[in-house]
C-alpha cells in the first residue's frame, strides 16, 4: 500500500511509534525514525524495520526545540529526497491534579505534544506545498476529546493537536496534501503500563470492548491514513478506543 513512499515519524523508537514505523515498512514504506534518548532502542528498532527490505534511518532530535525540528528535516530530506508522509507521534505524559501541576510540567508537555508537532510541519511545509501532495497524521488522544481528571497538561495539548490538524487539513487541502489525527484511547504502552493494577482494571472495564487496544491497533489505521486510498480524507479525528467514547 505503501511502496515508494517514505515516512518520516517522530517518537518511533518504541510504543505506538514503533508499531507505525513496522507496519508502514511492512506494506513497503521506507522509514525515517525519530527519537530522542537510547540510541540503543533506536538502533534495535532501526534492525526491526529493516527485516522488511525497506531503508532505515535514525535521527535524534528534539522535536519540541525549533531549530533541531529544521535541522532533522533538513537531514531527512537531503538523505531521502523526499517525504510522501509524516506522523507527528512524539509525546510525553506528566500527570497530576492541577494543584500539584507545575508550571514546568505543563509547558514540557505542551512543548513536545503540540509545539513539536507544530515545528516539524512548519519545516516540512514548503516541501509538501511544492510537491503538491502528502499526508500528515498527528497522533491526539481521547483525552483531547473529552479531557481527563489529573492530565489537564495533557488533554490540553492533545485538544490543541486536534485543532491544529484542522486548520492545517483547510490550508494543504489545496495543495493535495490530508492532515488527519488518530485519537486512541487505553493502548498497552510504556505510558499506560505505570497504571496501578486495581486502576488498571476498573478502566478497562470501562471499555466497551473489555480490553486495552494495541499499537498494532493504531497502526493499521495509520497505514490506512497514509494510503492513497485515503487521499479524499482530510481534517478528520478517529478514534481508537474500542468503544471507550461512545
Amino acid at each position: 500500500m505503501l511502496k515508494g513512499k517514505t515516512a518520516l515519524i517522530t517518537g518511533a523508537s518504541r510504543g505506538i511509534g514503533l508499531a507505525i514505523a513496522a507496519v508502514m515498512a511492512r506494506n513497503g514504506a521506507d522509514i525515517a525514525l525519530n527519537y530522542i534518548g537510547s540510541e540503543v532502542e533506536a538502533l534495535e528498532a532501526r534492525k526491526l524495520i529493516l527485516k522488511e527490505n525497506v531503508r532505515c534511518e535514525i535521527y535524534e532530535c528534539d522535536v519540541s526545540d525549533f531549530i533541531q525540528s529544521k535541522n532533522m528535516v533538513s537531514a531527512v530530506l537531503e538523505n531521502f529526497g523526499t517525504v510522501d508522509i509524516l506522523v507527528n507521534n512524539a509525546g510525553i505524559a506528566r500527570d497530576n491534579p492541577i494543584l500539584r501541576m507545575s508550571e514546568k510540567d505543563f509547558d514540557d508537555v505542551i512543548n513536545v505534544n503540540l509545539k513539536g508537532a507544530f515545528n516539524v510541519i512548519k519545516h516540512l511545509y514548503p516541501h509538501f506545498m511544492k510537491k503538491r501532495a502528502g499526508t500528515i497524521i498527528n497522533m491526539a488522544s481521547v483525552c483531547g476529546l473529552r479531557g481527563w481528571a489529573w492530565q489537564a497538561n495533557y488533554a490540553a495539548s492533545k485538544g490543541g493537536l486536534i485543532s491544529l490538524t484542522k486548520s492545517v487539513a483547510k490550508e494543504l487541502a489545496g495543495r493535495g496534501v490530508s492532515c488527519n489525527a488518530i485519537a486512541p484511547g487505553f493502548i498497552e504502552t510504556d505510558m499506560t503500563a505505570k497504571m496501578s493494577g486495581e486502576d488498571r482494571e476498573k478502566f478497562i472495564a470501562s471499555i466497551p470492548m473489555s480490553r486495552a487496544g494495541k499499537p498494532e491497533d493504531v497502526a493499521g489505521l495509520a497505514v490506512f491514513l497514509a494510503s492513497d486510498i485515503a487521499a479524499y480524507i482530510t481534517g478528520e479525528v478517529i478514534r481508537v478506543d474500542g468503544g471507550l467514547c461512545i
